[in-house]
């Protein structure tokens, strides 16, 4: 293994350390392309509900791939306390999908953004304020919310094996390009020598683009669509207020805390094999929210954490911060060179959903093992089935209108979203049950 200094690609496996920088792309653009469609997806989603034009998403479009890119570099490489100094990627949520498209068409596109950037600063700041109230997301509860995020998002990799939100879903030229992808994913990682193992999804990726090109599945009329160089917009947007709107979106970015806390204790347990820190989470969720902010600032939707990458971290244990920057730049250029980013977007759902379908079951995987390590006591169990089965029960059955006598907020933050409902069951069962319930059952069984 070559070296040049403190120069090793031994350090791809570790937080700090350099990376020779020729081979530390491939690795931080696997990252990129593990989540660039669904970076952009839910900004096409939210602006159509509102209303906006053809011309007007294309702008926010290259917004978000540019405030990703600098989100991520800023959990990277913090400013202040802003940031976790973990291989964290953001790009745009999808959680906020349903409540901004409500609040984009009932109120206008203009509230939107005047909500989400309120609610970024309330997350940002009740981030930096997590050592006060970090002690109730106990071990087991964030067991209980990583499981729930690797469950919820079965349906995603399913949804894009299938080819996505398309009329023809299903069909059999996705299900064949799904499971090209996918095996070319297994075969590398079967057959590739030493590091080169961790290449394995961009080798799907590639290949399963190439296998598209060839069945006609990609489409590269837009490729120079928005020009050769474009800048980002600054406030395309001008933000309004509206108390309504205000407190529903501050309720969903909760939420999506909840979600972050899981994936970033997922990512620490499965790719450095150590617990979390008090500080990482703050600065995880401050730059959750104040880089939400900023992203309101370019018109665009909250930036988060990616599943995604927690997955494929978890998969290929490549943590180096180093490594996934060169991947955040890669994003950075493509907010600048539409064409860049025209490109990434027309690749294939069906060749992303053969990538991350077995990434997202790592994930569920890492939660039960956080179950196991924080020990399968009567009261771990109790929280664990209890948070798992009203969590994932009641979603499930959302389209039978359990939640019908609920007030409409508490339906558009809980009905379809089983983190959510897995967070709030299990912190409640973690604070009201006793402590020390195990002890009593070995007393009562002397």
């Amino acid at each position: 293994m070559k070296k040049d200094g403190n120069v090793s690609m031994s350090n791809i496996y570790r937080l700090d350390g350099r990376v020779p920088f020729g081979k530390a792309v491939p690795f931080g653009l696997q990252h990129v392309l593990a989540m660039f469609v669904a970076n952009l997806t839910p900004i096409t989603i939210i602006g159509a509900a509102a209303g906006l034009k053809s011309e007007q998403i294309a702008v926010l479009l290259q917004n978000a791939m540019f405030v990703a890119g600098i989100a991520t570099l800023i959990q990277l490489y913090p400013v202040w306390k802003v940031g976790s100094k973990l291989p964290i990627v953001m790009g745009v949520s999808f959680t906020f999908v349903t409540i901004l498209s409500y609040v984009g068409a009932t109120y206008g596109y203009e509230t939107m953004v005047g909500a989400v950037l309120v609610g970024g600063i309330v997350e940002g700041t009740l981030g930096l304020l997590a050592k006060y109230w970090r002690k109730i997301i106990t071990p087991i509860v964030a067991a209980s919310v990583v499981t729930a995020i690797g469950y919820s998002l079965f349906t995603v990799g399913a949804r894009s094996f299938g080819g996505g939100y398309t009329e023809d879903f299903g069909s059999a030229n996705n299900l064949l390009l799904g499971t090209i992808t996918l095996a070319t994913c297994l075969l590398f990682n079967i057959l590739a020598k030493g590091y080169w193992k961790q290449l394995s999804v961009l080798a799907g990726l590639v290949v399963g683009y190439i296998v598209a090109i060839f069945m006609g599945m990609v489409d590269f009329s837009n490729i120079m669509s928005g020009g050769f160089i474009s800048l980002p917009h600054l406030l395309p947007f001008v933000p309004k207020f509206h108390v309504g709107a205000i407190v529903s979106v501050v309720i969903i970015f909760i939420v999506s805390a909840a979600e972050t806390i899981g994936d970033t204790t997922a990512m620490v347990s499965g790719g450095l094999n150590r617990d979390i820190t008090t500080e990482e989470i703050s600065g995880s969720l401050a730059c959750d929210g104040y880089a939400s902010s900023i992203s309101a600032l370019f018109g665009c939707p909250p930036v988060t954490s990616f599943s995604q990458n927690v997955g494929l971290i978890n998969m290929t244990k490549v943590v180096n911060r180093f490594t996934i920057m060169t991947g955040a730049v890669c994003m950075i250029l493509a907010g600048l060179l539409p064409p860049i980013g025209n490109f990434f977007a027309s690749l294939p759902d069906a060749v992303l959903g053969g990538c991350t379908i077995m990434m997202f079951g790592s994930i569920m995987v890492s939660g039960i093992q956080m179950v196991a390590k924080a020990g399968f006591t009567q009261r771990n169990i109790m929280i664990v089935a209890l948070s798992l089965a009203v969590g994932i029960g009641f979603t499930s059955a959302s389209e039978m209108d359990i939640w019908r006598i609920f007030p409409q907020v508490i339906k558009d933050v809980f009905s379809a979203n089983c983190v959510a409902v897995v967070f709030v069951v299990s912190i409640i069962l973690s604070l009201v049950l006793p402590k020390d319930m195990d002890i009593k059952k070995i007393e009562d069984e002397k």
